[in-house]
């Protein structure tokens, strides 16, 4: 939406600067999209005085011009420069357009500087219109009468002072697409006041002789009322200057009078209009539907073929009028045209904007009409229409036809001032808010508030604080902190699991990792290798083909980020994820994983030969450390009940016993890394954050260190086991001879090949462990210690079949 400075004094009594009126603009909410101010480029170019002019002693086709010109202003002395110019009408006595030194030219994008020009001094220079970007005319310097104020601005004297605003409307501002809604936000916010809009009903001399019908469907929605009438006798010239000067500033290029007229009433008043050649039409006007296949040629010379249920204006030679989108080029206005039939109308926005949308026409009445002009003010629009058409072209009107009825948008919503303060916060006087309403248009009557009938957008009590909290400036809001809705320290709003997620994911970033934020949709190859595919996880309406079934795990989104990354020139990659896995459809068939990849090497290249390639022990660790960080038992356990993804001899799982996992770990199976065409191998690990038991009591405070004054004992043990015997097994069941006194059991030594063979026997092996006994009332005795061992050794050959090695 664009407009002049000018054009809104016409409708606002104000004093208030440029400057004001654009920061109050946009704190408003109309917000300024550009503005050209003429006294910017043109400020410096003011009203000279050729003093003499005498032609150029070694050029000729110039002529040396003594110049009076008043660089500081007409208050300031003058001062006469010498003006080297090729004019032709460039003579003594001319009153013209002077440029001073340092003046930007803005037809010629040039910077005047003092200069020479074939042996002359040239300080400045006489100007064309085309200089000043006034027109394309540049045979000659602008003249001016010779009673023209010497050292004025010419901006100032031409009238050409005037700003062009051009400010972003939203969709649920109609009223702002005409000057005089944007005035009347202004003078709300108090930046002056708006002028009255008298509206003097034009006299008809004769009955219309078009008539006018709407048919009976579109009347309850699509056109609730049309009116027209018709001016005879009127001449179609060019329209005056001033009205030429503002629609050329805001981008339209001037017609006709007639046209002009209509163009101006659509950005004025947003009261989109159009003009009927009275001598064109043919019977009466009727507003049907399009039945749909006409061909209509339009103002903007398409031809249009028209669908079904299309509004449009028809006489008897057929489709006259687009309805609300565009008028017809066999009815429209030439300079021949000598009756005119004016229309206003209103239309449905809906129909409005689907019809523009299918035959993809943009114009200035579609724009407005589609998003709701004012259906009361339909018959003032076509009085000063008339108005201003008899004024400006002569003529005689016809008495006013009409057809339906004005829509009836009477509402009103409970007004409360209390409510300004509690959903927006401000502490503004009911006065205030009374006459903020009342300004901007809104009907007051005790504690009700009627909207005006140009806001279609107000529809509800919400919408009135919105209003006055705009108007007000919500620049004024004050940040207040909310307040405690209980004393003290807030209880934690985090459940248990959510703490857990996010402690997994902190410590997962802190030994490195990078996150990632995959997808919980796979494709079903890849559902399949982790164990899923099944119908139950498969989506009904997938994104795409690669996006079929929920995720039974985390590792395929993280593999396939690893194998992006690879093909990038990345090698050394370790990523993680944090998220629910889906074994099924139902809403407990979920569970939440934290999974982690690592590929490549564990570090970068140095000196000091410190880069190795990672192993399953990495990635184990970073397991246990996940663990520890959600809470779960220093003691747990571990078998190879790993799922097939895994690397049957390189991985495992860290249980409390055989039917509680809690984190898998270990190489990736090398069918899977091929699948993902991955280079190397790939170490992983995936935690199942919500089997850990929760502890029965919660605490707020670490316990107290309890330390122990009696020393340790360690004792060693070697047993002779079958070659497949696990090491686990032989620790777990040392550890369970006596829980209170045993603290550790480690593994030491393993002896094993073609010498134990010999030794031991085949398919035999022998394993030492060391066990660190704590008393903790008491020293031990060697009767105790020999106790003890004892039941390590009971426990071991019953768990393992072995022997205590001799």
């Amino acid at each position: 939406m664009k407009f002049t400075m000018s054009w809104l004094r016409d409708h606002l009594e104000t004093s208030a600067t440029l400057d004001e009126v654009l920061y109050a603009l946009t704190d408003l909410g109309l917000e300024v999209e550009g503005v050209t101010d003429p006294a910017a480029s043109l400020g410096a170019f003011t009203i000279a005085r050729v003093i003499e002019a005498v032609q150029h002693p070694d050029a000729d086709r110039l002529r040396l011009c003594r110049v009076e010109a008043w660089p500081n202003g007409p208050d300031a002395a003058s001062e006469e420069v010498q003006v080297v110019c090729g004019a032709p009408n460039a003579r003594t006595g001319l009153v013209g357009v002077f440029a001073p030194v340092g003046t930007h030219v803005p037809g010629t994008g040039v910077d005047l500087k003092p200069g020479v020009i074939r042996g002359q001094a040239s300080n400045g220079m006489l100007c064309s219109e085309r200089e000043l970007e006034l027109s394309e005319d540049h045979d000659g310097i602008i003249e001016l009468p010779e009673d023209a104020p010497l050292g004025v601005r010419y901006i100032d004297y031409a009238g050409l002072n005037d700003p062009v605003i051009e400010i972003a409307i939203t969709p649920n501002r109609p009223d702002a697409l005409g000057v005089r809604g944007i005035a009347r936000d202004l003078a709300a916010r108090g930046l002056g006041t708006l002028k009255p809009l008298v509206v003097e009903p034009v006299a008809g001399t004769f009955p219309c002789p078009i008539g006018v019908q709407i048919s009976p469907e579109l009347k309850d929605k699509g056109c609730p009322i049309f009116a027209g009438r018709l001016v005879r006798g009127v001449t179609n010239g060019p329209s005056p200057d001033w009205l030429q000067k503002r629609l050329r500033a805001i981008g339209l290029r001037p017609i006709s009078a007639l046209v002009d007229i209509t163009n101006f009433f659509t950005f004025d008043l947003n009261r989109p209009l159009h003009v009927f050649d009275a001598g064109n039409v043919q019977g009466a006007l009727r507003i049907h539907p399009a039945a749909g296949g006409e061909q209509f040629l339009a103002l903007d010379d398409k031809t249009y073929t028209l669908g079904a249920d299309q509004m449009v204006i028809s006489d008897d030679n057929g489709v006259e009028s687009l309805a609300g989108v565009m008028g017809g080029a066999a009815s429209g206005c030439s300079e021949d045209t000598v009756d005119v039939f004016i229309e206003s109308a209103y239309w449905d926005p809906i129909i409005i904007a689907a019809t523009g949308r299918a035959l993809k026409i943009n114009s200035d009445a579609r724009y407005r009409f589609e998003r709701g002009v004012d259906p009361a003010f339909t018959l003032d629009g076509l009085e000063l229409a008339t108005r201003m058409v008899m004024d400006l072209c002569g003529g005689e009107a016809s008495e006013v036809v009409v057809d339906g009825t004005i829509p009836d948008t009477a509402r009103s919503y409970t007004f409360d001032p209390a409510r300004v303060g509690s959903l927006v916060g401000m502490d503004i006087p009911e006065a205030t808010q009374r006459a903020t309403l009342e300004t901007l248009g809104f009907t007051l009557q005790g504690n009700q508030a009627s909207p005006p009938s140009w806001r279609p957008d107000v529809l509800g009590a919400a919408d009135l604080v919105e209003e006055i909290a705009r108007v007000a400036s919500l620049t004024k809001l004050e940040g207040k902190p909310l307040p405690r809705p209980q004393a003290g320290v807030p209880r934690a709003i985090l459940t248990p699991l959510q703490t857990r997620e996010r402690a997994a994911r902190r410590m997962l970033a802190g030994l490195g990792y990078n996150e990632c934020v995959t997808y919980s949709f796979i494709d079903a190859d890849s559902a399949a290798l982790f164990g899923g595919g099944a119908d139950a996880t498969r989506l009904q309406n997938p994104i795409s083909s690669e996006m079929t079934h929920m995720r039974p795990d985390l590792l395929p989104g993280l593999l396939q980020a690893a194998a992006r990354n690879q093909a990038r020139g990345a090698m050394d990659l370790s990523l993680f994820e944090v998220g629910p896995a889906f074994a099924g459809g139902e809403p407990g068939e979920q569970q939440v994983q934290a999974a982690a990849i690592l590929v490549g090497a564990n570090t970068g290249r140095d000196p000091h030969a410190s880069r190795r390639v990672v192993d399953l022990y990495d990635a184990k660790a970073d397991a246990e450390a996940v663990l520890s960080a959600i809470g779960a038992p220093l003691k747990m356990q571990i078998n190879r009940n790993m799922p097939g993804w895994f690397h049957p001899g390189r991985a495992g799982v860290l249980s409390l016993g055989p039917k509680l996992p809690l984190a898998i770990f270990g190489e990736v199976h090398p069918r899977i890394i091929r699948h993902y065409g991955l280079k190397g191998a790939v170490m992983a690990l995936t935690v199942m954050v919500e089997n850990p038991p929760q502890p029965k009591a919660r605490k707020t405070t670490r316990g107290a260190l309890s330390g122990n004054r009696l020393q340790a004992v360690e004792r060693d043990f070697a047993f002779v086991l079958n070659a497949d015997v696990e090491a686990a097994q032989v620790v777990n069941a040392a550890m369970g001879a006596d829980k209170a006194l045993i603290a550790d059991v480690q593994v030491f030594d393993e002896f094993t090949g073609d010498k134990a063979a010999a030794q031991l026997g085949e398919g035999r092996k022998s394993l030492a462990i060391a066990v660190r006994l704590q008393p903790g009332d008491r020293t031990l005795t060697d009767e105790d210690i020999e106790a003890v061992g004892a039941k390590i050794i009971a426990k071991v050959e019953k768990a393992t079949g072995g022997t205590l090695r001799g």
